[in-house]
């Protein structure tokens, strides 16, 4: 899993294999180690519930997304657009973009002639 982080920004993009452990119930994870500070770590899971939702893990934000969701952006791929949540936290809001490596996809599944729509849920 590829993390990009600006400000109040977070872009999550997955491989074909990542994609695959996610949507078959399995965490998927990206530690960082900064050198003599604690490493920094996240966690990505699938949930049940419509909307999208960061919790704390003990020190590592696990970010939950709808299974419903993402299996539906899966049947899609491969495509360019990804998903755009908007999660409130208080008075900030973070922008959470996700998508699947649209070579990886390629590659895998070949190319086909879709519509691609982006999706943006709140």
């Amino acid at each position: 899993m590829k993390v990009q982080l600006q400000q109040q920004s977070v872009r999550l993009r997955l491989d074909e294999d990542e994609l695959a452990r996610l949507l078959g119930g399995q965490a998927v994870s990206n530690l960082t180690r900064l050198g003599p500070a604690a490493p920094w770590a996240l966690l990505l899971e699938l949930g049940e519930a419509p909307d999208a939702r960061i919790e704390q893990d003990g020190t590592t934000p696990r970010i939950v997304l709808p299974r419903a969701l993402i299996a539906a952006y899966g049947d899609r791929l491969p495509c360019r657009d990804g998903l755009t949540f908007h999660l409130e936290h208080g008075h900030e809001a973070l922008k959470l973009q996700f998508d699947v490596d649209v070579r990886d996809s390629v590659r895998l599944r070949g190319v086909t002639k879709r519509s691609s729509h982006a999706i943006t849920t709140n």
